[in-house]
């Protein structure tokens, strides 16, 4: 059997459980979703489970598919409020050993290269990319799951 679960807290779970700073975007039972802080383009967010498990493989065949369906919503909303010819949908897994989904509005694949990451993008400018895809998630129906602050992944 195959551990599933880090030693140690990773940073993605520091920043659900607020040890971090995170820009969160959506949040329900199962997972979160925060901005990158090297995103690939406007609006490119982790799409996180609230349980630690390391790896893609190593979740059950429900967790994967919640997930999936919660990157559909965002890569919608995406693709309309960031005007993208597409959404992309990348599991990479090594940066963190916490399974993550990255979502992002795409024009290009070019946008999805490892070389396209930007270290550098000012914290405003995160702020407000969230704020539009937070917007946008509530204009497709989904405000039930905007959490209340930015800064939060807290509903209430």
């Amino acid at each position: 059997m195959t551990d599933t679960t880090s030693p140690a807290p990773s940073v993605f779970t520091k920043i659900i459980g607020g040890e971090l700073p995170g820009r969160f975007v959506w949040a329900d039972e199962l997972c979160v979703a925060f901005a990158t802080i090297a995103p690939h383009t406007d609006g490119h967010v982790l799409v996180v489970p609230r349980q630690q498990v390391v790896s893609y493989v190593d979740a059950s065949d429900e967790l994967i598919a919640h997930l999936a369906i919660v990157a559909k919503r965002i890569g919608r909303a995406q693709t309309r409020v960031f005007d993208a010819a597409r959404a992309a949908v990348m599991v990479v897994g090594y940066e963190v050993d916490h399974l993550h989904l990255h979502v992002l509005p795409i024009r290009a694949e070019a946008d999805v290269a490892p070389a396209a990451a930007r270290h550098d993008v000012p914290a405003a400018e995160l702020d407000a990319a969230m704020e539009r895809l937070r917007a946008g998630l509530r204009e497709d129906g989904w405000g039930g799951n905007v959490p209340a602050a930015l800064g939060s992944p807290a509903l209430a």
